[in-house]
């Protein structure tokens, strides 16, 4: 039988136990409901941002704060309605990459969500996402998890147009016009004048790539409806698409007169990319002399949006790695905080924690001592390879490059004449020079005294008839305050540019600015040839040396292409 003191004494523990138990929950209630008025406050600062004052930086910003407050285990809603506009917002400034990235951290807890329309929209922003970045089969994956949800009925349509949409894109129009029709049917969407035009406008341009003459009527329709409910952006879409048509009509009137009206809307609804591709289009259908003004334009414009965007993305991701230090540091000194306590209760066994300090320390110092010792000896072994690809490497930099830019001033220039005559026997001369000491690694360069006047001659040398090469701000940079290193570099890596462009491009309109701006020397290279696409791209030969010679001179490079939209190629370096 248990003595009464002990049962008395296992009472009051037990009792005490229990009163620390609720005390303890008191305060984690206490303080779950503190952070969740704080969720709601910052959410409600955000959505005021994003609605009313259009003012997507700030309401980023709330919405990411807000983020940093919830635990998703256990407040999945919250945080997954962060995500989502933190998201739609990363996509609004062409940061498709980081709103994917943005929207996949959701995932994990789109299970938990009882609302499908918040995993609606996460589906929908995704698809959007990959629809933009040209990943038409992951774009329909999505579009068709979000039709199946059990959504709203404009949920659905939505999801079922955006479909079509992609089947457009894919030159799918048998398939794409079906669903446009049965769109149109529904009434919901007749009692929208804006969304109905669009479904006119589609069905229209349907009907012109299948050659079916109904065409004609639906753009007319779809302008009607437009015109009433001054639907800017969506006229700018119509009037492009009929200058499409007149196009492929032959009939250059009207293609330039819906073509300049629909470049006018775009303006009108501060829709910067379709007025782009207007203006692209204006350039490619005007006179010689007006083209080049049109294209002067949008190289402009091109560049005005890419650095806007680069500034969006930049800032974005800013704000994330802000967030993500402050809470890392939070934790940090939680975690400081807890180690003091155990230090102060555990006093007695400070001079064991002494001797296990010295134990690791020793057994660090040996293992750094066997890891330098290999890396020591695999340095060795790649100095001598790369010692050895030295050479490979000149023969295809700098001498198949120089052999290829004399081609080409064979083909631009008249050898008639003695001076070009002199000058082609110049570079062969500097050709065979360097063949015949390139075994001593004593490869001479262009003059750099002369630099402006060498980097002048060998871009001119691409200027042959079929392409016209234009050259802003050369002059404008201090070539003089720059080293014989990075000016070989920016020689090399130009030559490699247009060679490839030569080679590979089909380009007839290439630009090259120079800029110099806080000590940094910006130089944007663009093209109309074909392009690449991006996300399939693997840097191979002259794009991989370019980016090594940039890298060498602690550059930056950047790439941005689509198949068929040219190639633009950013590169920045240090004074």
């Amino acid at each position: 039988m248990i003595p009464k003191r002990i049962q008395i004494f296992t009472f009051l523990a037990a009792l005490l136990l229990a009163f620390f138990s609720c005390q303890k929950e008191n305060i984690d209630s206490s303080k779950k409901a503190k952070n969740d008025t704080e969720i709601l406050k910052l959410i409600s600062k955000a959505d005021k941002f994003y609605n009313s004052y259009k003012n997507t930086d700030s309401a980023f910003f709330y919405y990411n704060k807000a983020r940093t407050y919830c635990e998703p285990k256990e407040d999945a809603k919250h945080y997954i309605y962060c995500m989502y506009y933190m998201a739609e917002i990363q996509q609004a400034q062409g940061d498709f990459q980081g709103s994917i990235k943005t929207a996949n951290e959701t995932f994990p807890f789109l299970s938990q969500i009882k609302n499908s329309n918040y995993v609606w929209n996460i589906y929908s922003v995704l698809g959007r996402n990959y629809y933009f970045t040209y990943d038409y089969p992951t774009a329909i994956y999505y579009y068709s998890k979000a039709f199946i949800l059990s959504t709203d009925r404009i949920n659905k349509l939505e999801a079922k147009n955006n479909i079509a949409v992609i089947y457009i894109k894919q030159q799918k129009f048998d398939k794409a016009l079906p669903i446009f029709l049965s769109i149109s049917k529904e009434k919901i969407v007749k009692e929208n004048p804006e969304n109905y035009s669009k479904t006119l406008d589609y069905i229209g341009y349907c009907y012109y790539k299948l050659k079916d003459p109904k065409a004609l009527s639906y753009f007319e329709s779809s302008i009607k409806l437009k015109r009433q409910v001054n639907y800017n952006d969506g006229l700018g879409r119509t009037y492009y698409n009929l200058a499409e048509y007149y196009h492929n009509k032959k009939d250059p009137n009207l293609v330039m007169k819906y073509a300049k009206l629909s470049y006018e809307n775009y303006t009108l609804s501060n829709n910067t990319d379709d007025r782009l591709l207007a203006l692209k289009f204006i350039a490619e259908n005007s006179s010689n002399i007006e083209s080049k003004k049109n294209t002067l334009i949008y190289i402009k414009l091109n560049d005005s949006i890419f650095v806007a965007r680069q500034k969006a993305k930049n800032q974005f991701a800013k704000i994330k790695y802000d967030s993500k230090k402050e809470k890392d540091e939070n934790l940090k000194l939680k975690a400081q905080k807890i180690k003091n306590e155990l230090r102060l209760a555990k006093q007695e066994s400070k001079n064991i924690a002494s001797y296990v300090i010295i134990i690791l320390a020793l057994s660090l110092i040996v293992f750094l001592y066997f890891f330098l010792t290999v890396r020591a000896n695999q340095q060795k072994i790649e100095a001598t390879y790369q010692s050895e690809t030295r050479i490979s490497k000149k023969l295809h930099d700098e001498l198949a490059n120089d052999i290829y830019h004399s081609m080409a001033f064979v083909e631009s220039r008249n050898l008639t004449s003695e001076e070009n005559k002199s000058q082609l026997m110049q570079k062969l001369d500097d050709i065979y020079s360097r063949c015949r000491n390139i075994s001593k690694d004593n490869t001479p360069f262009l003059d750099c005294q002369n630099y402006k006047a060498s980097l002048k001659e060998m871009i001119s040398g691409f200027n042959v008839s079929s392409i016209n090469l234009l050259i802003n701000g050369l002059d404008t940079i201090s070539w003089d305050k720059i080293d014989k290193t990075k000016k070989t570099a920016v020689y090399r890596s130009i030559q490699e540019l247009l060679v490839n462009m030569k080679k590979h491009s089909n380009a007839t309109l290439v630009a090259i600015t120079f800029k110099e701006h806080n000590n940094v020397v910006m130089i944007n290279y663009t093209d109309n040839g074909k392009g690449i696409d991006t996300n399939k791209m693997v840097l191979k030969n002259g794009l991989h040396n370019i980016e090594n010679r940039i890298h060498d001179i602690k550059g930056e490079l950047e790439i941005h292409s689509d198949s068929g939209k040219g190639f633009k190629v950013l590169i920045k370096f240090p004074s």
